[in-house]
């Protein structure tokens, strides 16, 4: 799989202002104010600049942190982690495997499934809902 690589011009005329600032100035939105922080929607989120299947809404869960939380990615492969010591802390930040963009950060502190809470901001995702079968 070949990263997906984009000048600053580009990536800011794909995305809006927040979408931009999350993304590729590793920045985080405000806490309980992005659109999937209490969705419940069935379905894959995406990464919102290349289209990645990154999470499964199976895997979310309310952590009471204001983002959405997943215990695990969708595979294994869809998200690097980076050793991040900005805001003189360390934590580990996530990123979009296929192209580099920032997600969130991943903390030891998730449900016994996996113990892991991957803690990613809403402007970084796209839901794509399950779709119903439908009777033919």
């Amino acid at each position: 799989m070949e990263k997906v690589k984009k000048t600053d011009a580009e990536w800011q005329a794909q995305l809006d202002d927040m979408q931009y600032k999350v993304t590729r100035k590793h920045g985080t939105e405000p806490a309980f104010t992005g659109q999937y922080h209490d969705c419940e929607t069935a379905g894959m989120y995406h990464c919102i600049c290349c289209a990645a299947p990154l999470f499964a809404s199976g895997d979310k869960f309310d952590s009471g942190t204001g983002w959405p939380s997943f215990d695990r990615p969708a595979n294994e492969a869809a998200v690097a982690e980076k050793s991040d010591s900005s805001l003189w802390m360390r934590r580990t930040e996530v990123l979009c495997n296929q192209c580099d963009a920032h997600l969130g950060h991943v903390f030891p502190d998730g449900p016994k499934t996996t113990g892991m809470r991957y803690c990613i901001n809403s402007a970084a995702l796209a839901l794509t809902p399950n779709t119903p079968n439908k009777e033919e």
